[in-house]
């Protein structure tokens, strides 16, 4: 196996070389590789690499599958998501507002099955805006190494640089910030809780996935133009629905949301023992569970004639 991670972060892959190799793997088994994105194809296409599978933005994906695809090379991709949140009139809103909030500021939303669109139907919506507000405000923005602390920085300032200006496109488009979407002062890639509304298609707070802690609150007419807006996207990784009919809860995760893992009553996680993946521009494959082990097997047929 060979890790090339991402090129800001090679001092965690070498502590996860480290791990393997304490752990009793046989030398070089497990290598990290700290070469650059440019280096990445040559080692795909070299013959004793067998598969490929990758975690990262759907750019980065499109050309690692592209350079997979090349050499007929099994790959997998795990690619962003801009995952919604169906809030049906029969929600339990104080649950909904509770996991909405979890889900967005965890890894200061720089997770890739990060709770972003909340697509809320229109006798609710000033409701759990309301809520959502105060909630997402009383998060506490501090040290991560704090106890206290609710959710620490993003990765850098140029993140920070680019979810800010997402913020502004959506609201020289009409979008209204309801809280936060101003950078602080003093050091650090800090940036507050924020929730953007009045948020309609052609925003990038409609559509864009918002990589850190933005949550974008869009009105539905009703449960039907709900579910279109959550699928009306390039992604499909995650999705929830809270209704406290959790028949229908699961009919619509199971049948309407077009996504990978869809959740009904809590924000989306990822669990070994359970196939992780999307669909559309979010990826192709599994990781996790029987299915993500059978990505890569071989499946020979023999056949003895007597």
């Amino acid at each position: 196996m060979l890790l090339k991670h991402a090129s800001n972060v090679f001092g965690c892959a070498e502590e996860i070389e480290k791990i393997f190799t304490e752990a009793g793997c046989p030398k070089d088994v497990f290598q990290n590789i700290p070469i650059s994105g440019s280096q990445v194809a040559s080692v795909i296409a070299h013959p004793d690499v067998k598969a490929v599978a990758v975690t990262g933005s759907t750019p980065v994906g499109a050309q690692v599958g592209a350079a997979a695809g090349a050499m007929i090379k099994p790959h997998v991709l795990e690619l962003g998501g801009s995952d919604a949140y169906v809030i049906c009139e029969d929600a339990d809103i104080d649950l909904a507002v509770s996991a909405c909030t979890s889900g967005r500021i965890l890894n200061c939303g720089q997770s890739c099955i990060g709770a972003k669109r909340f697509v809320v139907v229109e006798p609710l919506y000033e409701a759990f805006l309301e809520k959502f507000k105060a909630s997402m405000g009383a998060t506490v923005v501090g040290d991560p190494l704090d106890s206290a602390t609710g959710m620490g920085p993003m990765v850098n300032k140029p993140a920070r640089e680019e979810i800010h200006q997402q913020v502004l496109d959506s609201v020289a488009k009409g979008a209204v910030v309801a809280l936060g979407g101003e950078i602080p002062d003093g050091p650090g890639a800090f940036y507050p809780p924020t929730i953007v509304a009045n948020v309609s298609k052609g925003m990038p707070a409609y559509s864009e996935e918002f990589f850190g802690p933005v949550a974008s609150v869009i009105k539905a007419k009703d449960e039907a133009d709900a579910i279109f807006i959550a699928n009306d996207t390039s992604f499909g990784l995650g999705a929830g629905v809270f209704t406290q009919d959790k028949e229908k809860g699961e009919r619509i995760a199971s049948e309407e949301l077009e996504a990978g893992l869809c959740f009904v009553n809590d924000f989306v996680k990822s669990h070994q023992a359970l196939p992780f993946g999307g669909v559309k521009e979010s990826g192709v494959g599994r990781e996790c569970s029987h299915y993500g082990i059978k990505e890569f097997v071989n499946i020979k047929t023999v056949v003895v004639k007597d």
